[in-house]
């Protein structure tokens, strides 16, 4: 049982509203649950409303914030209240381990991905964002504070992969133009959204943000969007099928033999 925020983001004050603008998106998806291999026996860690969970394998879900484990469908498995640093399973119980866009909102990242490690027999498939790739994206421009709040909360790729096996490999993960996984860099072709309170809401970069300075950045894309500037800098993306900014796949294998 935890008390109080199991990490640096409190979902259980701000986390209502997830399950609708945070869904999963089938083509990310695809490359998560490939990256599972044949595991039938899978822990998804930090699995808040589900996002991402296969259907076609047994999943046990952890998750400590109460409301993230009350928007997770009927369907689903009900998640274990537990924490990454701490997980509640015997050594390799599982055929592969999970964890989908949370890693850097855990209290010791270190400590989780060793956790994962020991837990699976299998790969630890981590789907996360690269820190030092975040400001490429063009939001930077309009919300510098929020991209200097983001980018200390990312553990470094490097460390991540070398922690979730001897052997592991890191993929670029490009984003749909219709993603329907709300995280900010969904909407590079639809910056529209991002003016939306809601929208900004189901993303947690923004609780590091100052009211103020939020405020400021929406006025400031509201105006170049209004001005045609935004379009006139950034509108190629309009027509760009995909995006490959910062969002990464990460899979570590023990070791052989």
């Amino acid at each position: 049982m935890t008390s109080g925020p199991a990490g640096d983001f409190d979902y259980d004050t701000h986390g209502h509203g997830y399950a609708v603008g945070r869904r999963t998106d089938p083509r990310i998806a695809a490359m998560v649950h490939a990256a599972l291999g044949d595991a039938r026996t899978v822990v998804n860690v930090g699995a808040g409303a589900g996002s991402y969970e296969p259907e076609d394998r047994y999943v046990t879900p952890v998750e400590p914030s109460a409301v993230m484990r009350g928007q997770r469908p009927a369907h689903r498995a009900p998640a274990v209240i537990a924490t990454a640093e701490n997980l509640p399973f015997d050594d390799h119980t599982f055929d592969a381990a999970m964890a989908t866009i949370t890693v850097h909102q855990w209290a010791d990242h270190e400590r989780g991905l060793r956790e994962l490690r020991r837990v699976s027999r299998g790969p630890v498939v981590i789907l996360t964002f690269d820190g030092d790739a975040l400001d490429e994206f063009w939001l930077a421009e309009y919300a510098p504070e929020l991209f200097a709040a983001e980018r200390p909360r990312y553990p470094a790729i490097g460390a991540i992969a070398s922690l979730v096996g001897p052997v592991s490999r890191v993929e670029p993960v490009p984003v749909p133009i219709d993603c329907v996984d709300g995280f900010v860099e969904a909407y590079y072709a639809r910056p529209e959204c991002l003016l939306d309170p809601q929208v900004r809401a189901s993303q947690s970069a923004w609780g590091f943000v100052d009211d103020v300075d939020e405020a400021r950045a929406a006025d400031r894309l509201r105006r170049d969007l209004e001005s045609g500037a935004w379009d006139e800098k950034y509108g190629y993306l309009r027509r760009r099928p995909e995006y490959v900014g910062s969002l990464r796949l990460i899979v570590g294998y023990p070791a052989s033999g």
